[in-house]
């Protein structure tokens, strides 16, 4: 559970990094950067909700009037910040404008266009600010690791049960549906995806399921994940085979996308560079002959979002951090035939890789 201390950490960090690179505040609206900076889970819609973080001041909430209560027995309300409620005859935007001294601001990057656009005809002049979030976000405190560690947990849960859901002569939605009611059954606030992928659906990785009927010895990509009430999230892939043993060749690519996963799991150490991470995973497929046929990276971050910074992709040159936490999730993807891939969630400790995610990966006849 965040506590108000860890959020006033952040938001010092926050007017840390403002000041580092001469910006005057920043300005926050709803989603995971606004949970991450005061713990409030709001909407983001027409009327503007917005956290201002001055670099040299404390910050400024500003909500509708209709959700100023909320907002105040939120975490938002313990951290000495003042909450100013706006009703639909003001101008929210020079609410905000009074708020910061200066006009140079950052906005989070799923901040709306016409909201952006209300900030700039109060004389502000707005800027990505991606960079600071991502910056401030990439590195998981020992309590964010420990709440994904729970998510992580959670989610392998359902792989362990399986067995209950998935097998031949059921459909790819029937498994999906409950998939979705044992996510949320483990503890979940939301699902957020579920991939049931059997036989030659596999091999497109962001398929969501179908009606095709599951036939002994598919090839199965389950790949599942949701968000805790604490807001962080889960995300694990296995893949499985259905009734019988597969193919001696989808055997074959289950074992290289293993191996793969391990050599993945083994290079995610701190001050490693991210294209390190992606090629020590890639180089085992592309020698055992798949490397057109691993299409994606290798990895992304997973904290408040599914997918955040940093990205385990060819050209990331930046070193991976004490703390960063991300997926390394390789496969093999055969158009019109199976697909396999293999997903862990890694935090790069100076100790050594730490994997939170515990599902057994060798292949299982499930079924």
């Amino acid at each position: 559970m965040t506590t108000t201390g860890e959020l006033r950490r952040r938001l010092e960090r926050t007017r840390g990094e403002l000041r580092r690179r001469r910006v005057d505040g920043l300005v926050v609206s709803p989603g995971a950067d606004l949970r991450y900076l005061c713990g409030l889970d709001a909407h983001l819609d027409e009327r503007l909700t917005a956290l201002v973080v001055p670099a040299d001041a404390g910050p400024t909430l500003i909500v509708p009037e209709l959700e100023r209560g909320a907002a105040a027995e939120s975490l938002a309300g313990g951290l000495d910040a003042e909450i100013i409620g706006w009703s639909d005859t003001q101008d929210p935007y020079r609410l905000v404008a009074a708020s910061v001294r200066g006009t140079q601001i950052a906005v989070s990057s799923r901040m709306w266009a016409g909201h952006v656009f209300g900030l700039q005809d109060c004389g502000l002049q707005p800027r990505d600010g991606q960079g600071i979030m991502s910056t401030l976000r990439a590195v998981k405190s020992a309590e964010e690791v420990d709440a994904l560690r729970r998510a992580a947990h959670a989610i392998d849960a359902v792989h362990g049960e399986i067995d209950q859901w998935l097998r031949p002569g059921r459909t790819e939605n029937e498994v999906a549906v409950d998939l979705d009611a044992a996510i949320r059954a483990v503890g979940h606030a939301r699902v957020d995806f579920v991939i049931v992928a059997s036989g030659p659906n596999g091999a497109h990785p962001h398929h969501l399921a179908s009606d095709r009927m599951i036939e002994p010895g598919d090839l199965v990509v389950v790949d599942i994940g949701g968000t805790m009430p604490d807001g962080y999230c889960s995300d694990s892939t296995r893949t499985y085979a259905a009734g019988r043993e597969p193919s001696e060749r989808g055997r074959r690519v289950h074992e290289l996308v293993a191996e793969a996963a391990e050599a993945g799991r083994r290079a995610s150490c701190p001050g490693v560079p991210a294209t390190d991470v992606d090629a020590a995973a890639r180089r085992v497929i592309r020698d055992g002959g798949f490397g057109a046929e691993f299409v994606h990276r290798t990895g992304h971050g997973i904290g408040l979002d599914t997918h955040e910074e940093p990205y385990i992709v060819e050209g990331n040159a930046s070193p991976l951090a004490d703390g960063a936490v991300f997926s390394v999730e390789p496969g093999i993807y055969l158009p019109g035939e199976l697909g396999v891939r293999i997903e862990d969630i890694v935090a790069a400790r100076s100790a050594g890789p730490d994997v939170l995610t515990e599902a057994p990966r060798e292949l299982r006849v499930v079924g």
